[in-house]
């Protein structure tokens, strides 16, 4: 730790505390978290406020706030609104004290005088007698000043001017957004071992770096891709550490809003600053899978990996049927003694009744290779190309390998030795068996019309 200090004198940090402490107390507090950085904050505290024209100034609100997006519920009038956030910090202080009286002190040397200049760790200070000292490096001393510079303060605040028609204690509603605060989804898949089925567990992960803890808050996580328009304000970006506490079972009831899908938190929850927290969404078995071997070839040669993909339907019938959001799928698979890390892929917001693709990774044992055979012209409109594909399987048992191939312009397929299912416009895929240690040869000509 820096022995860079900065010291204030007790009398002074009485009286920033009579300023600044505002007798509130919290009644609720609601946060609404989306996948792209964004926090949606309503706190509602109990408040003295007095008859007539006064100040609220309430602190604890998130250091990553949209000022732009406060707004505060009360009865009486808001005249006016202010955002400060000019924090205490040791250089902000020495340059505020520009031309005012310092003390610096340590083992071998005493100053006090006018500070003239403080510049990264430096200080110039005019003496007494007119002489100037100049300290090159200021680590190992203190530095004394007489008070906090106006305009300064401990903590992020709102501060607004209200008029109320009565003295009294009411509920005040204040809501913000504020940046710095995101979610996501993780995924652990676990393959049986067939891969014909896997049990797939989901977390949440809720990241605060917004500035502010919110206690025991009422805790809401949005999925949906919500339209932001970028604006040209903006605030320094926190460090920040990885904390993480991990719940035991699914807690969220989901249901539908707008056009998203939204998941309640059933019991509060603290979100402390700087955190990760962990909660579990929810934990399924015997979902049926299918492996599959999957070869994209390009449009001249391709001599390439082999993709293995699993899919499954996120269906009631196969023992999901859920909004599934965004996020990292990590399958895992038993060698027989452990659970082993076999690959990950990224899915995107799914609803339910829709099919999922994740591919795992590359095959070690199959081999795949496509070459354009034969090319020939057949009118200035018309050509007709035919392409070789060779798969090599050196695995102990019989695979089936789709090649998946994608066409262009207005195509037919006059001649092949294994048939195709046309998927789309431009894309075909031919499903050819390779049985174990052998080479398979798929050959078709496509004819191009311009």
């Amino acid at each position: 730790m820096s022995k860079y200090l900065l010291i204030i004198s007790i009398l002074f940090v009485f009286a920033i505390s009579s300023v600044f402490a505002q007798e509130t107390n919290q009644k609720s507090m609601n946060v609404t978290v989306y996948n792209n950085n964004l926090g949606v904050i309503k706190d509602v505290r109990e408040i003295d406020i007095k008859k007539g024209i006064s100040e609220i100034k309430i602190q604890g609100v998130a250091e990553m706030i949209d000022p732009t997006s406060v707004h505060i519920k009360l009865k009486g009038n808001v005249l006016e609104q202010n955002y400060q956030y000019d924090l205490v910090s040791m250089d902000k202080i020495l340059n505020k004290y520009i031309d005012n009286d310092i003390l610096v002190s340590g083992d071998k040397i005493s100053v006090s005088g006018t500070l003239l200049s403080a510049n990264r760790n430096q200080l110039v200070i005019r003496d007494k007698d007119g002489g100037l000292t100049m300290l090159p490096n200021v680590e190992e001393y203190q530095i004394n000043v007489g008070e906090l510079p106006e305009g300064l303060i401990t903590r992020p605040t709102l501060v607004w001017l209200v008029e109320s028609k009565d003295n009294a204690k009411q509920n005040v509603e204040l809501s913000y957004q504020t940046n710095g605060i995101n979610w996501h989804a993780e995924y652990v898949a676990v393959l049986n071992e067939k891969d014909t089925e896997m049990g797939l567990n989901s977390w949440v992960s809720v990241e605060n770096n917004s500035g502010a803890t919110y206690k025991d808050a009422k805790l809401k996580l949005v999925a949906g891709d919500v339209n932001m328009v970028q604006g040209n304000y903006d605030k320094n970006i926190q460090v920040r550490y990885d904390a993480m506490e991990v719940a035991s079972a699914p807690q969220f009831e989901e249901k539908e809003f707008f056009e998203y899908h939204i998941y309640n938190l059933q019991r509060p929850a603290t979100i402390a600053n700087n955190e990760i927290k962990q909660i579990s969404l929810f934990e399924q078995d015997g979902i049926k899978i299918n492996k599959i071997f999957r070869f994209s070839p390009g449009s001249w040669r391709s001599n390439g990996k082999v993709a293995v993909i699993v899919e499954f339907k996120n269906s009631e019938n196969n023992n999901l049927g859920m909004p599934m959001p965004k996020g990292k799928v990590r399958l895992y698979k038993s060698d027989g003694e452990n659970i082993e890390f076999i690959g990950e892929d990224l899915i995107d917001h799914t609803p339910r009744n829709e099919k999922l693709s994740l591919k795992v990774g590359d095959a070690f044992d199959i081999v795949a290779e496509e070459i354009t055979e034969k090319q020939k012209r057949i009118s200035d409109k018309i050509t007709e190309t035919t392409y070789l594909t060779t798969i090599k399987n050196r695995k102990k048992e019989e695979v089936v390998v789709e090649v998946k191939k994608q066409l262009y312009s207005s195509w037919e397929i006059i001649n092949t030795n294994i048939d195709y299912e046309k998927i789309d416009a431009f894309t075909v895929i031919f499903k050819v068996p390779v049985k174990a240690d052998e080479e398979k040869e798929l050959r078709y000509t496509v004819r191009y019309k311009y």
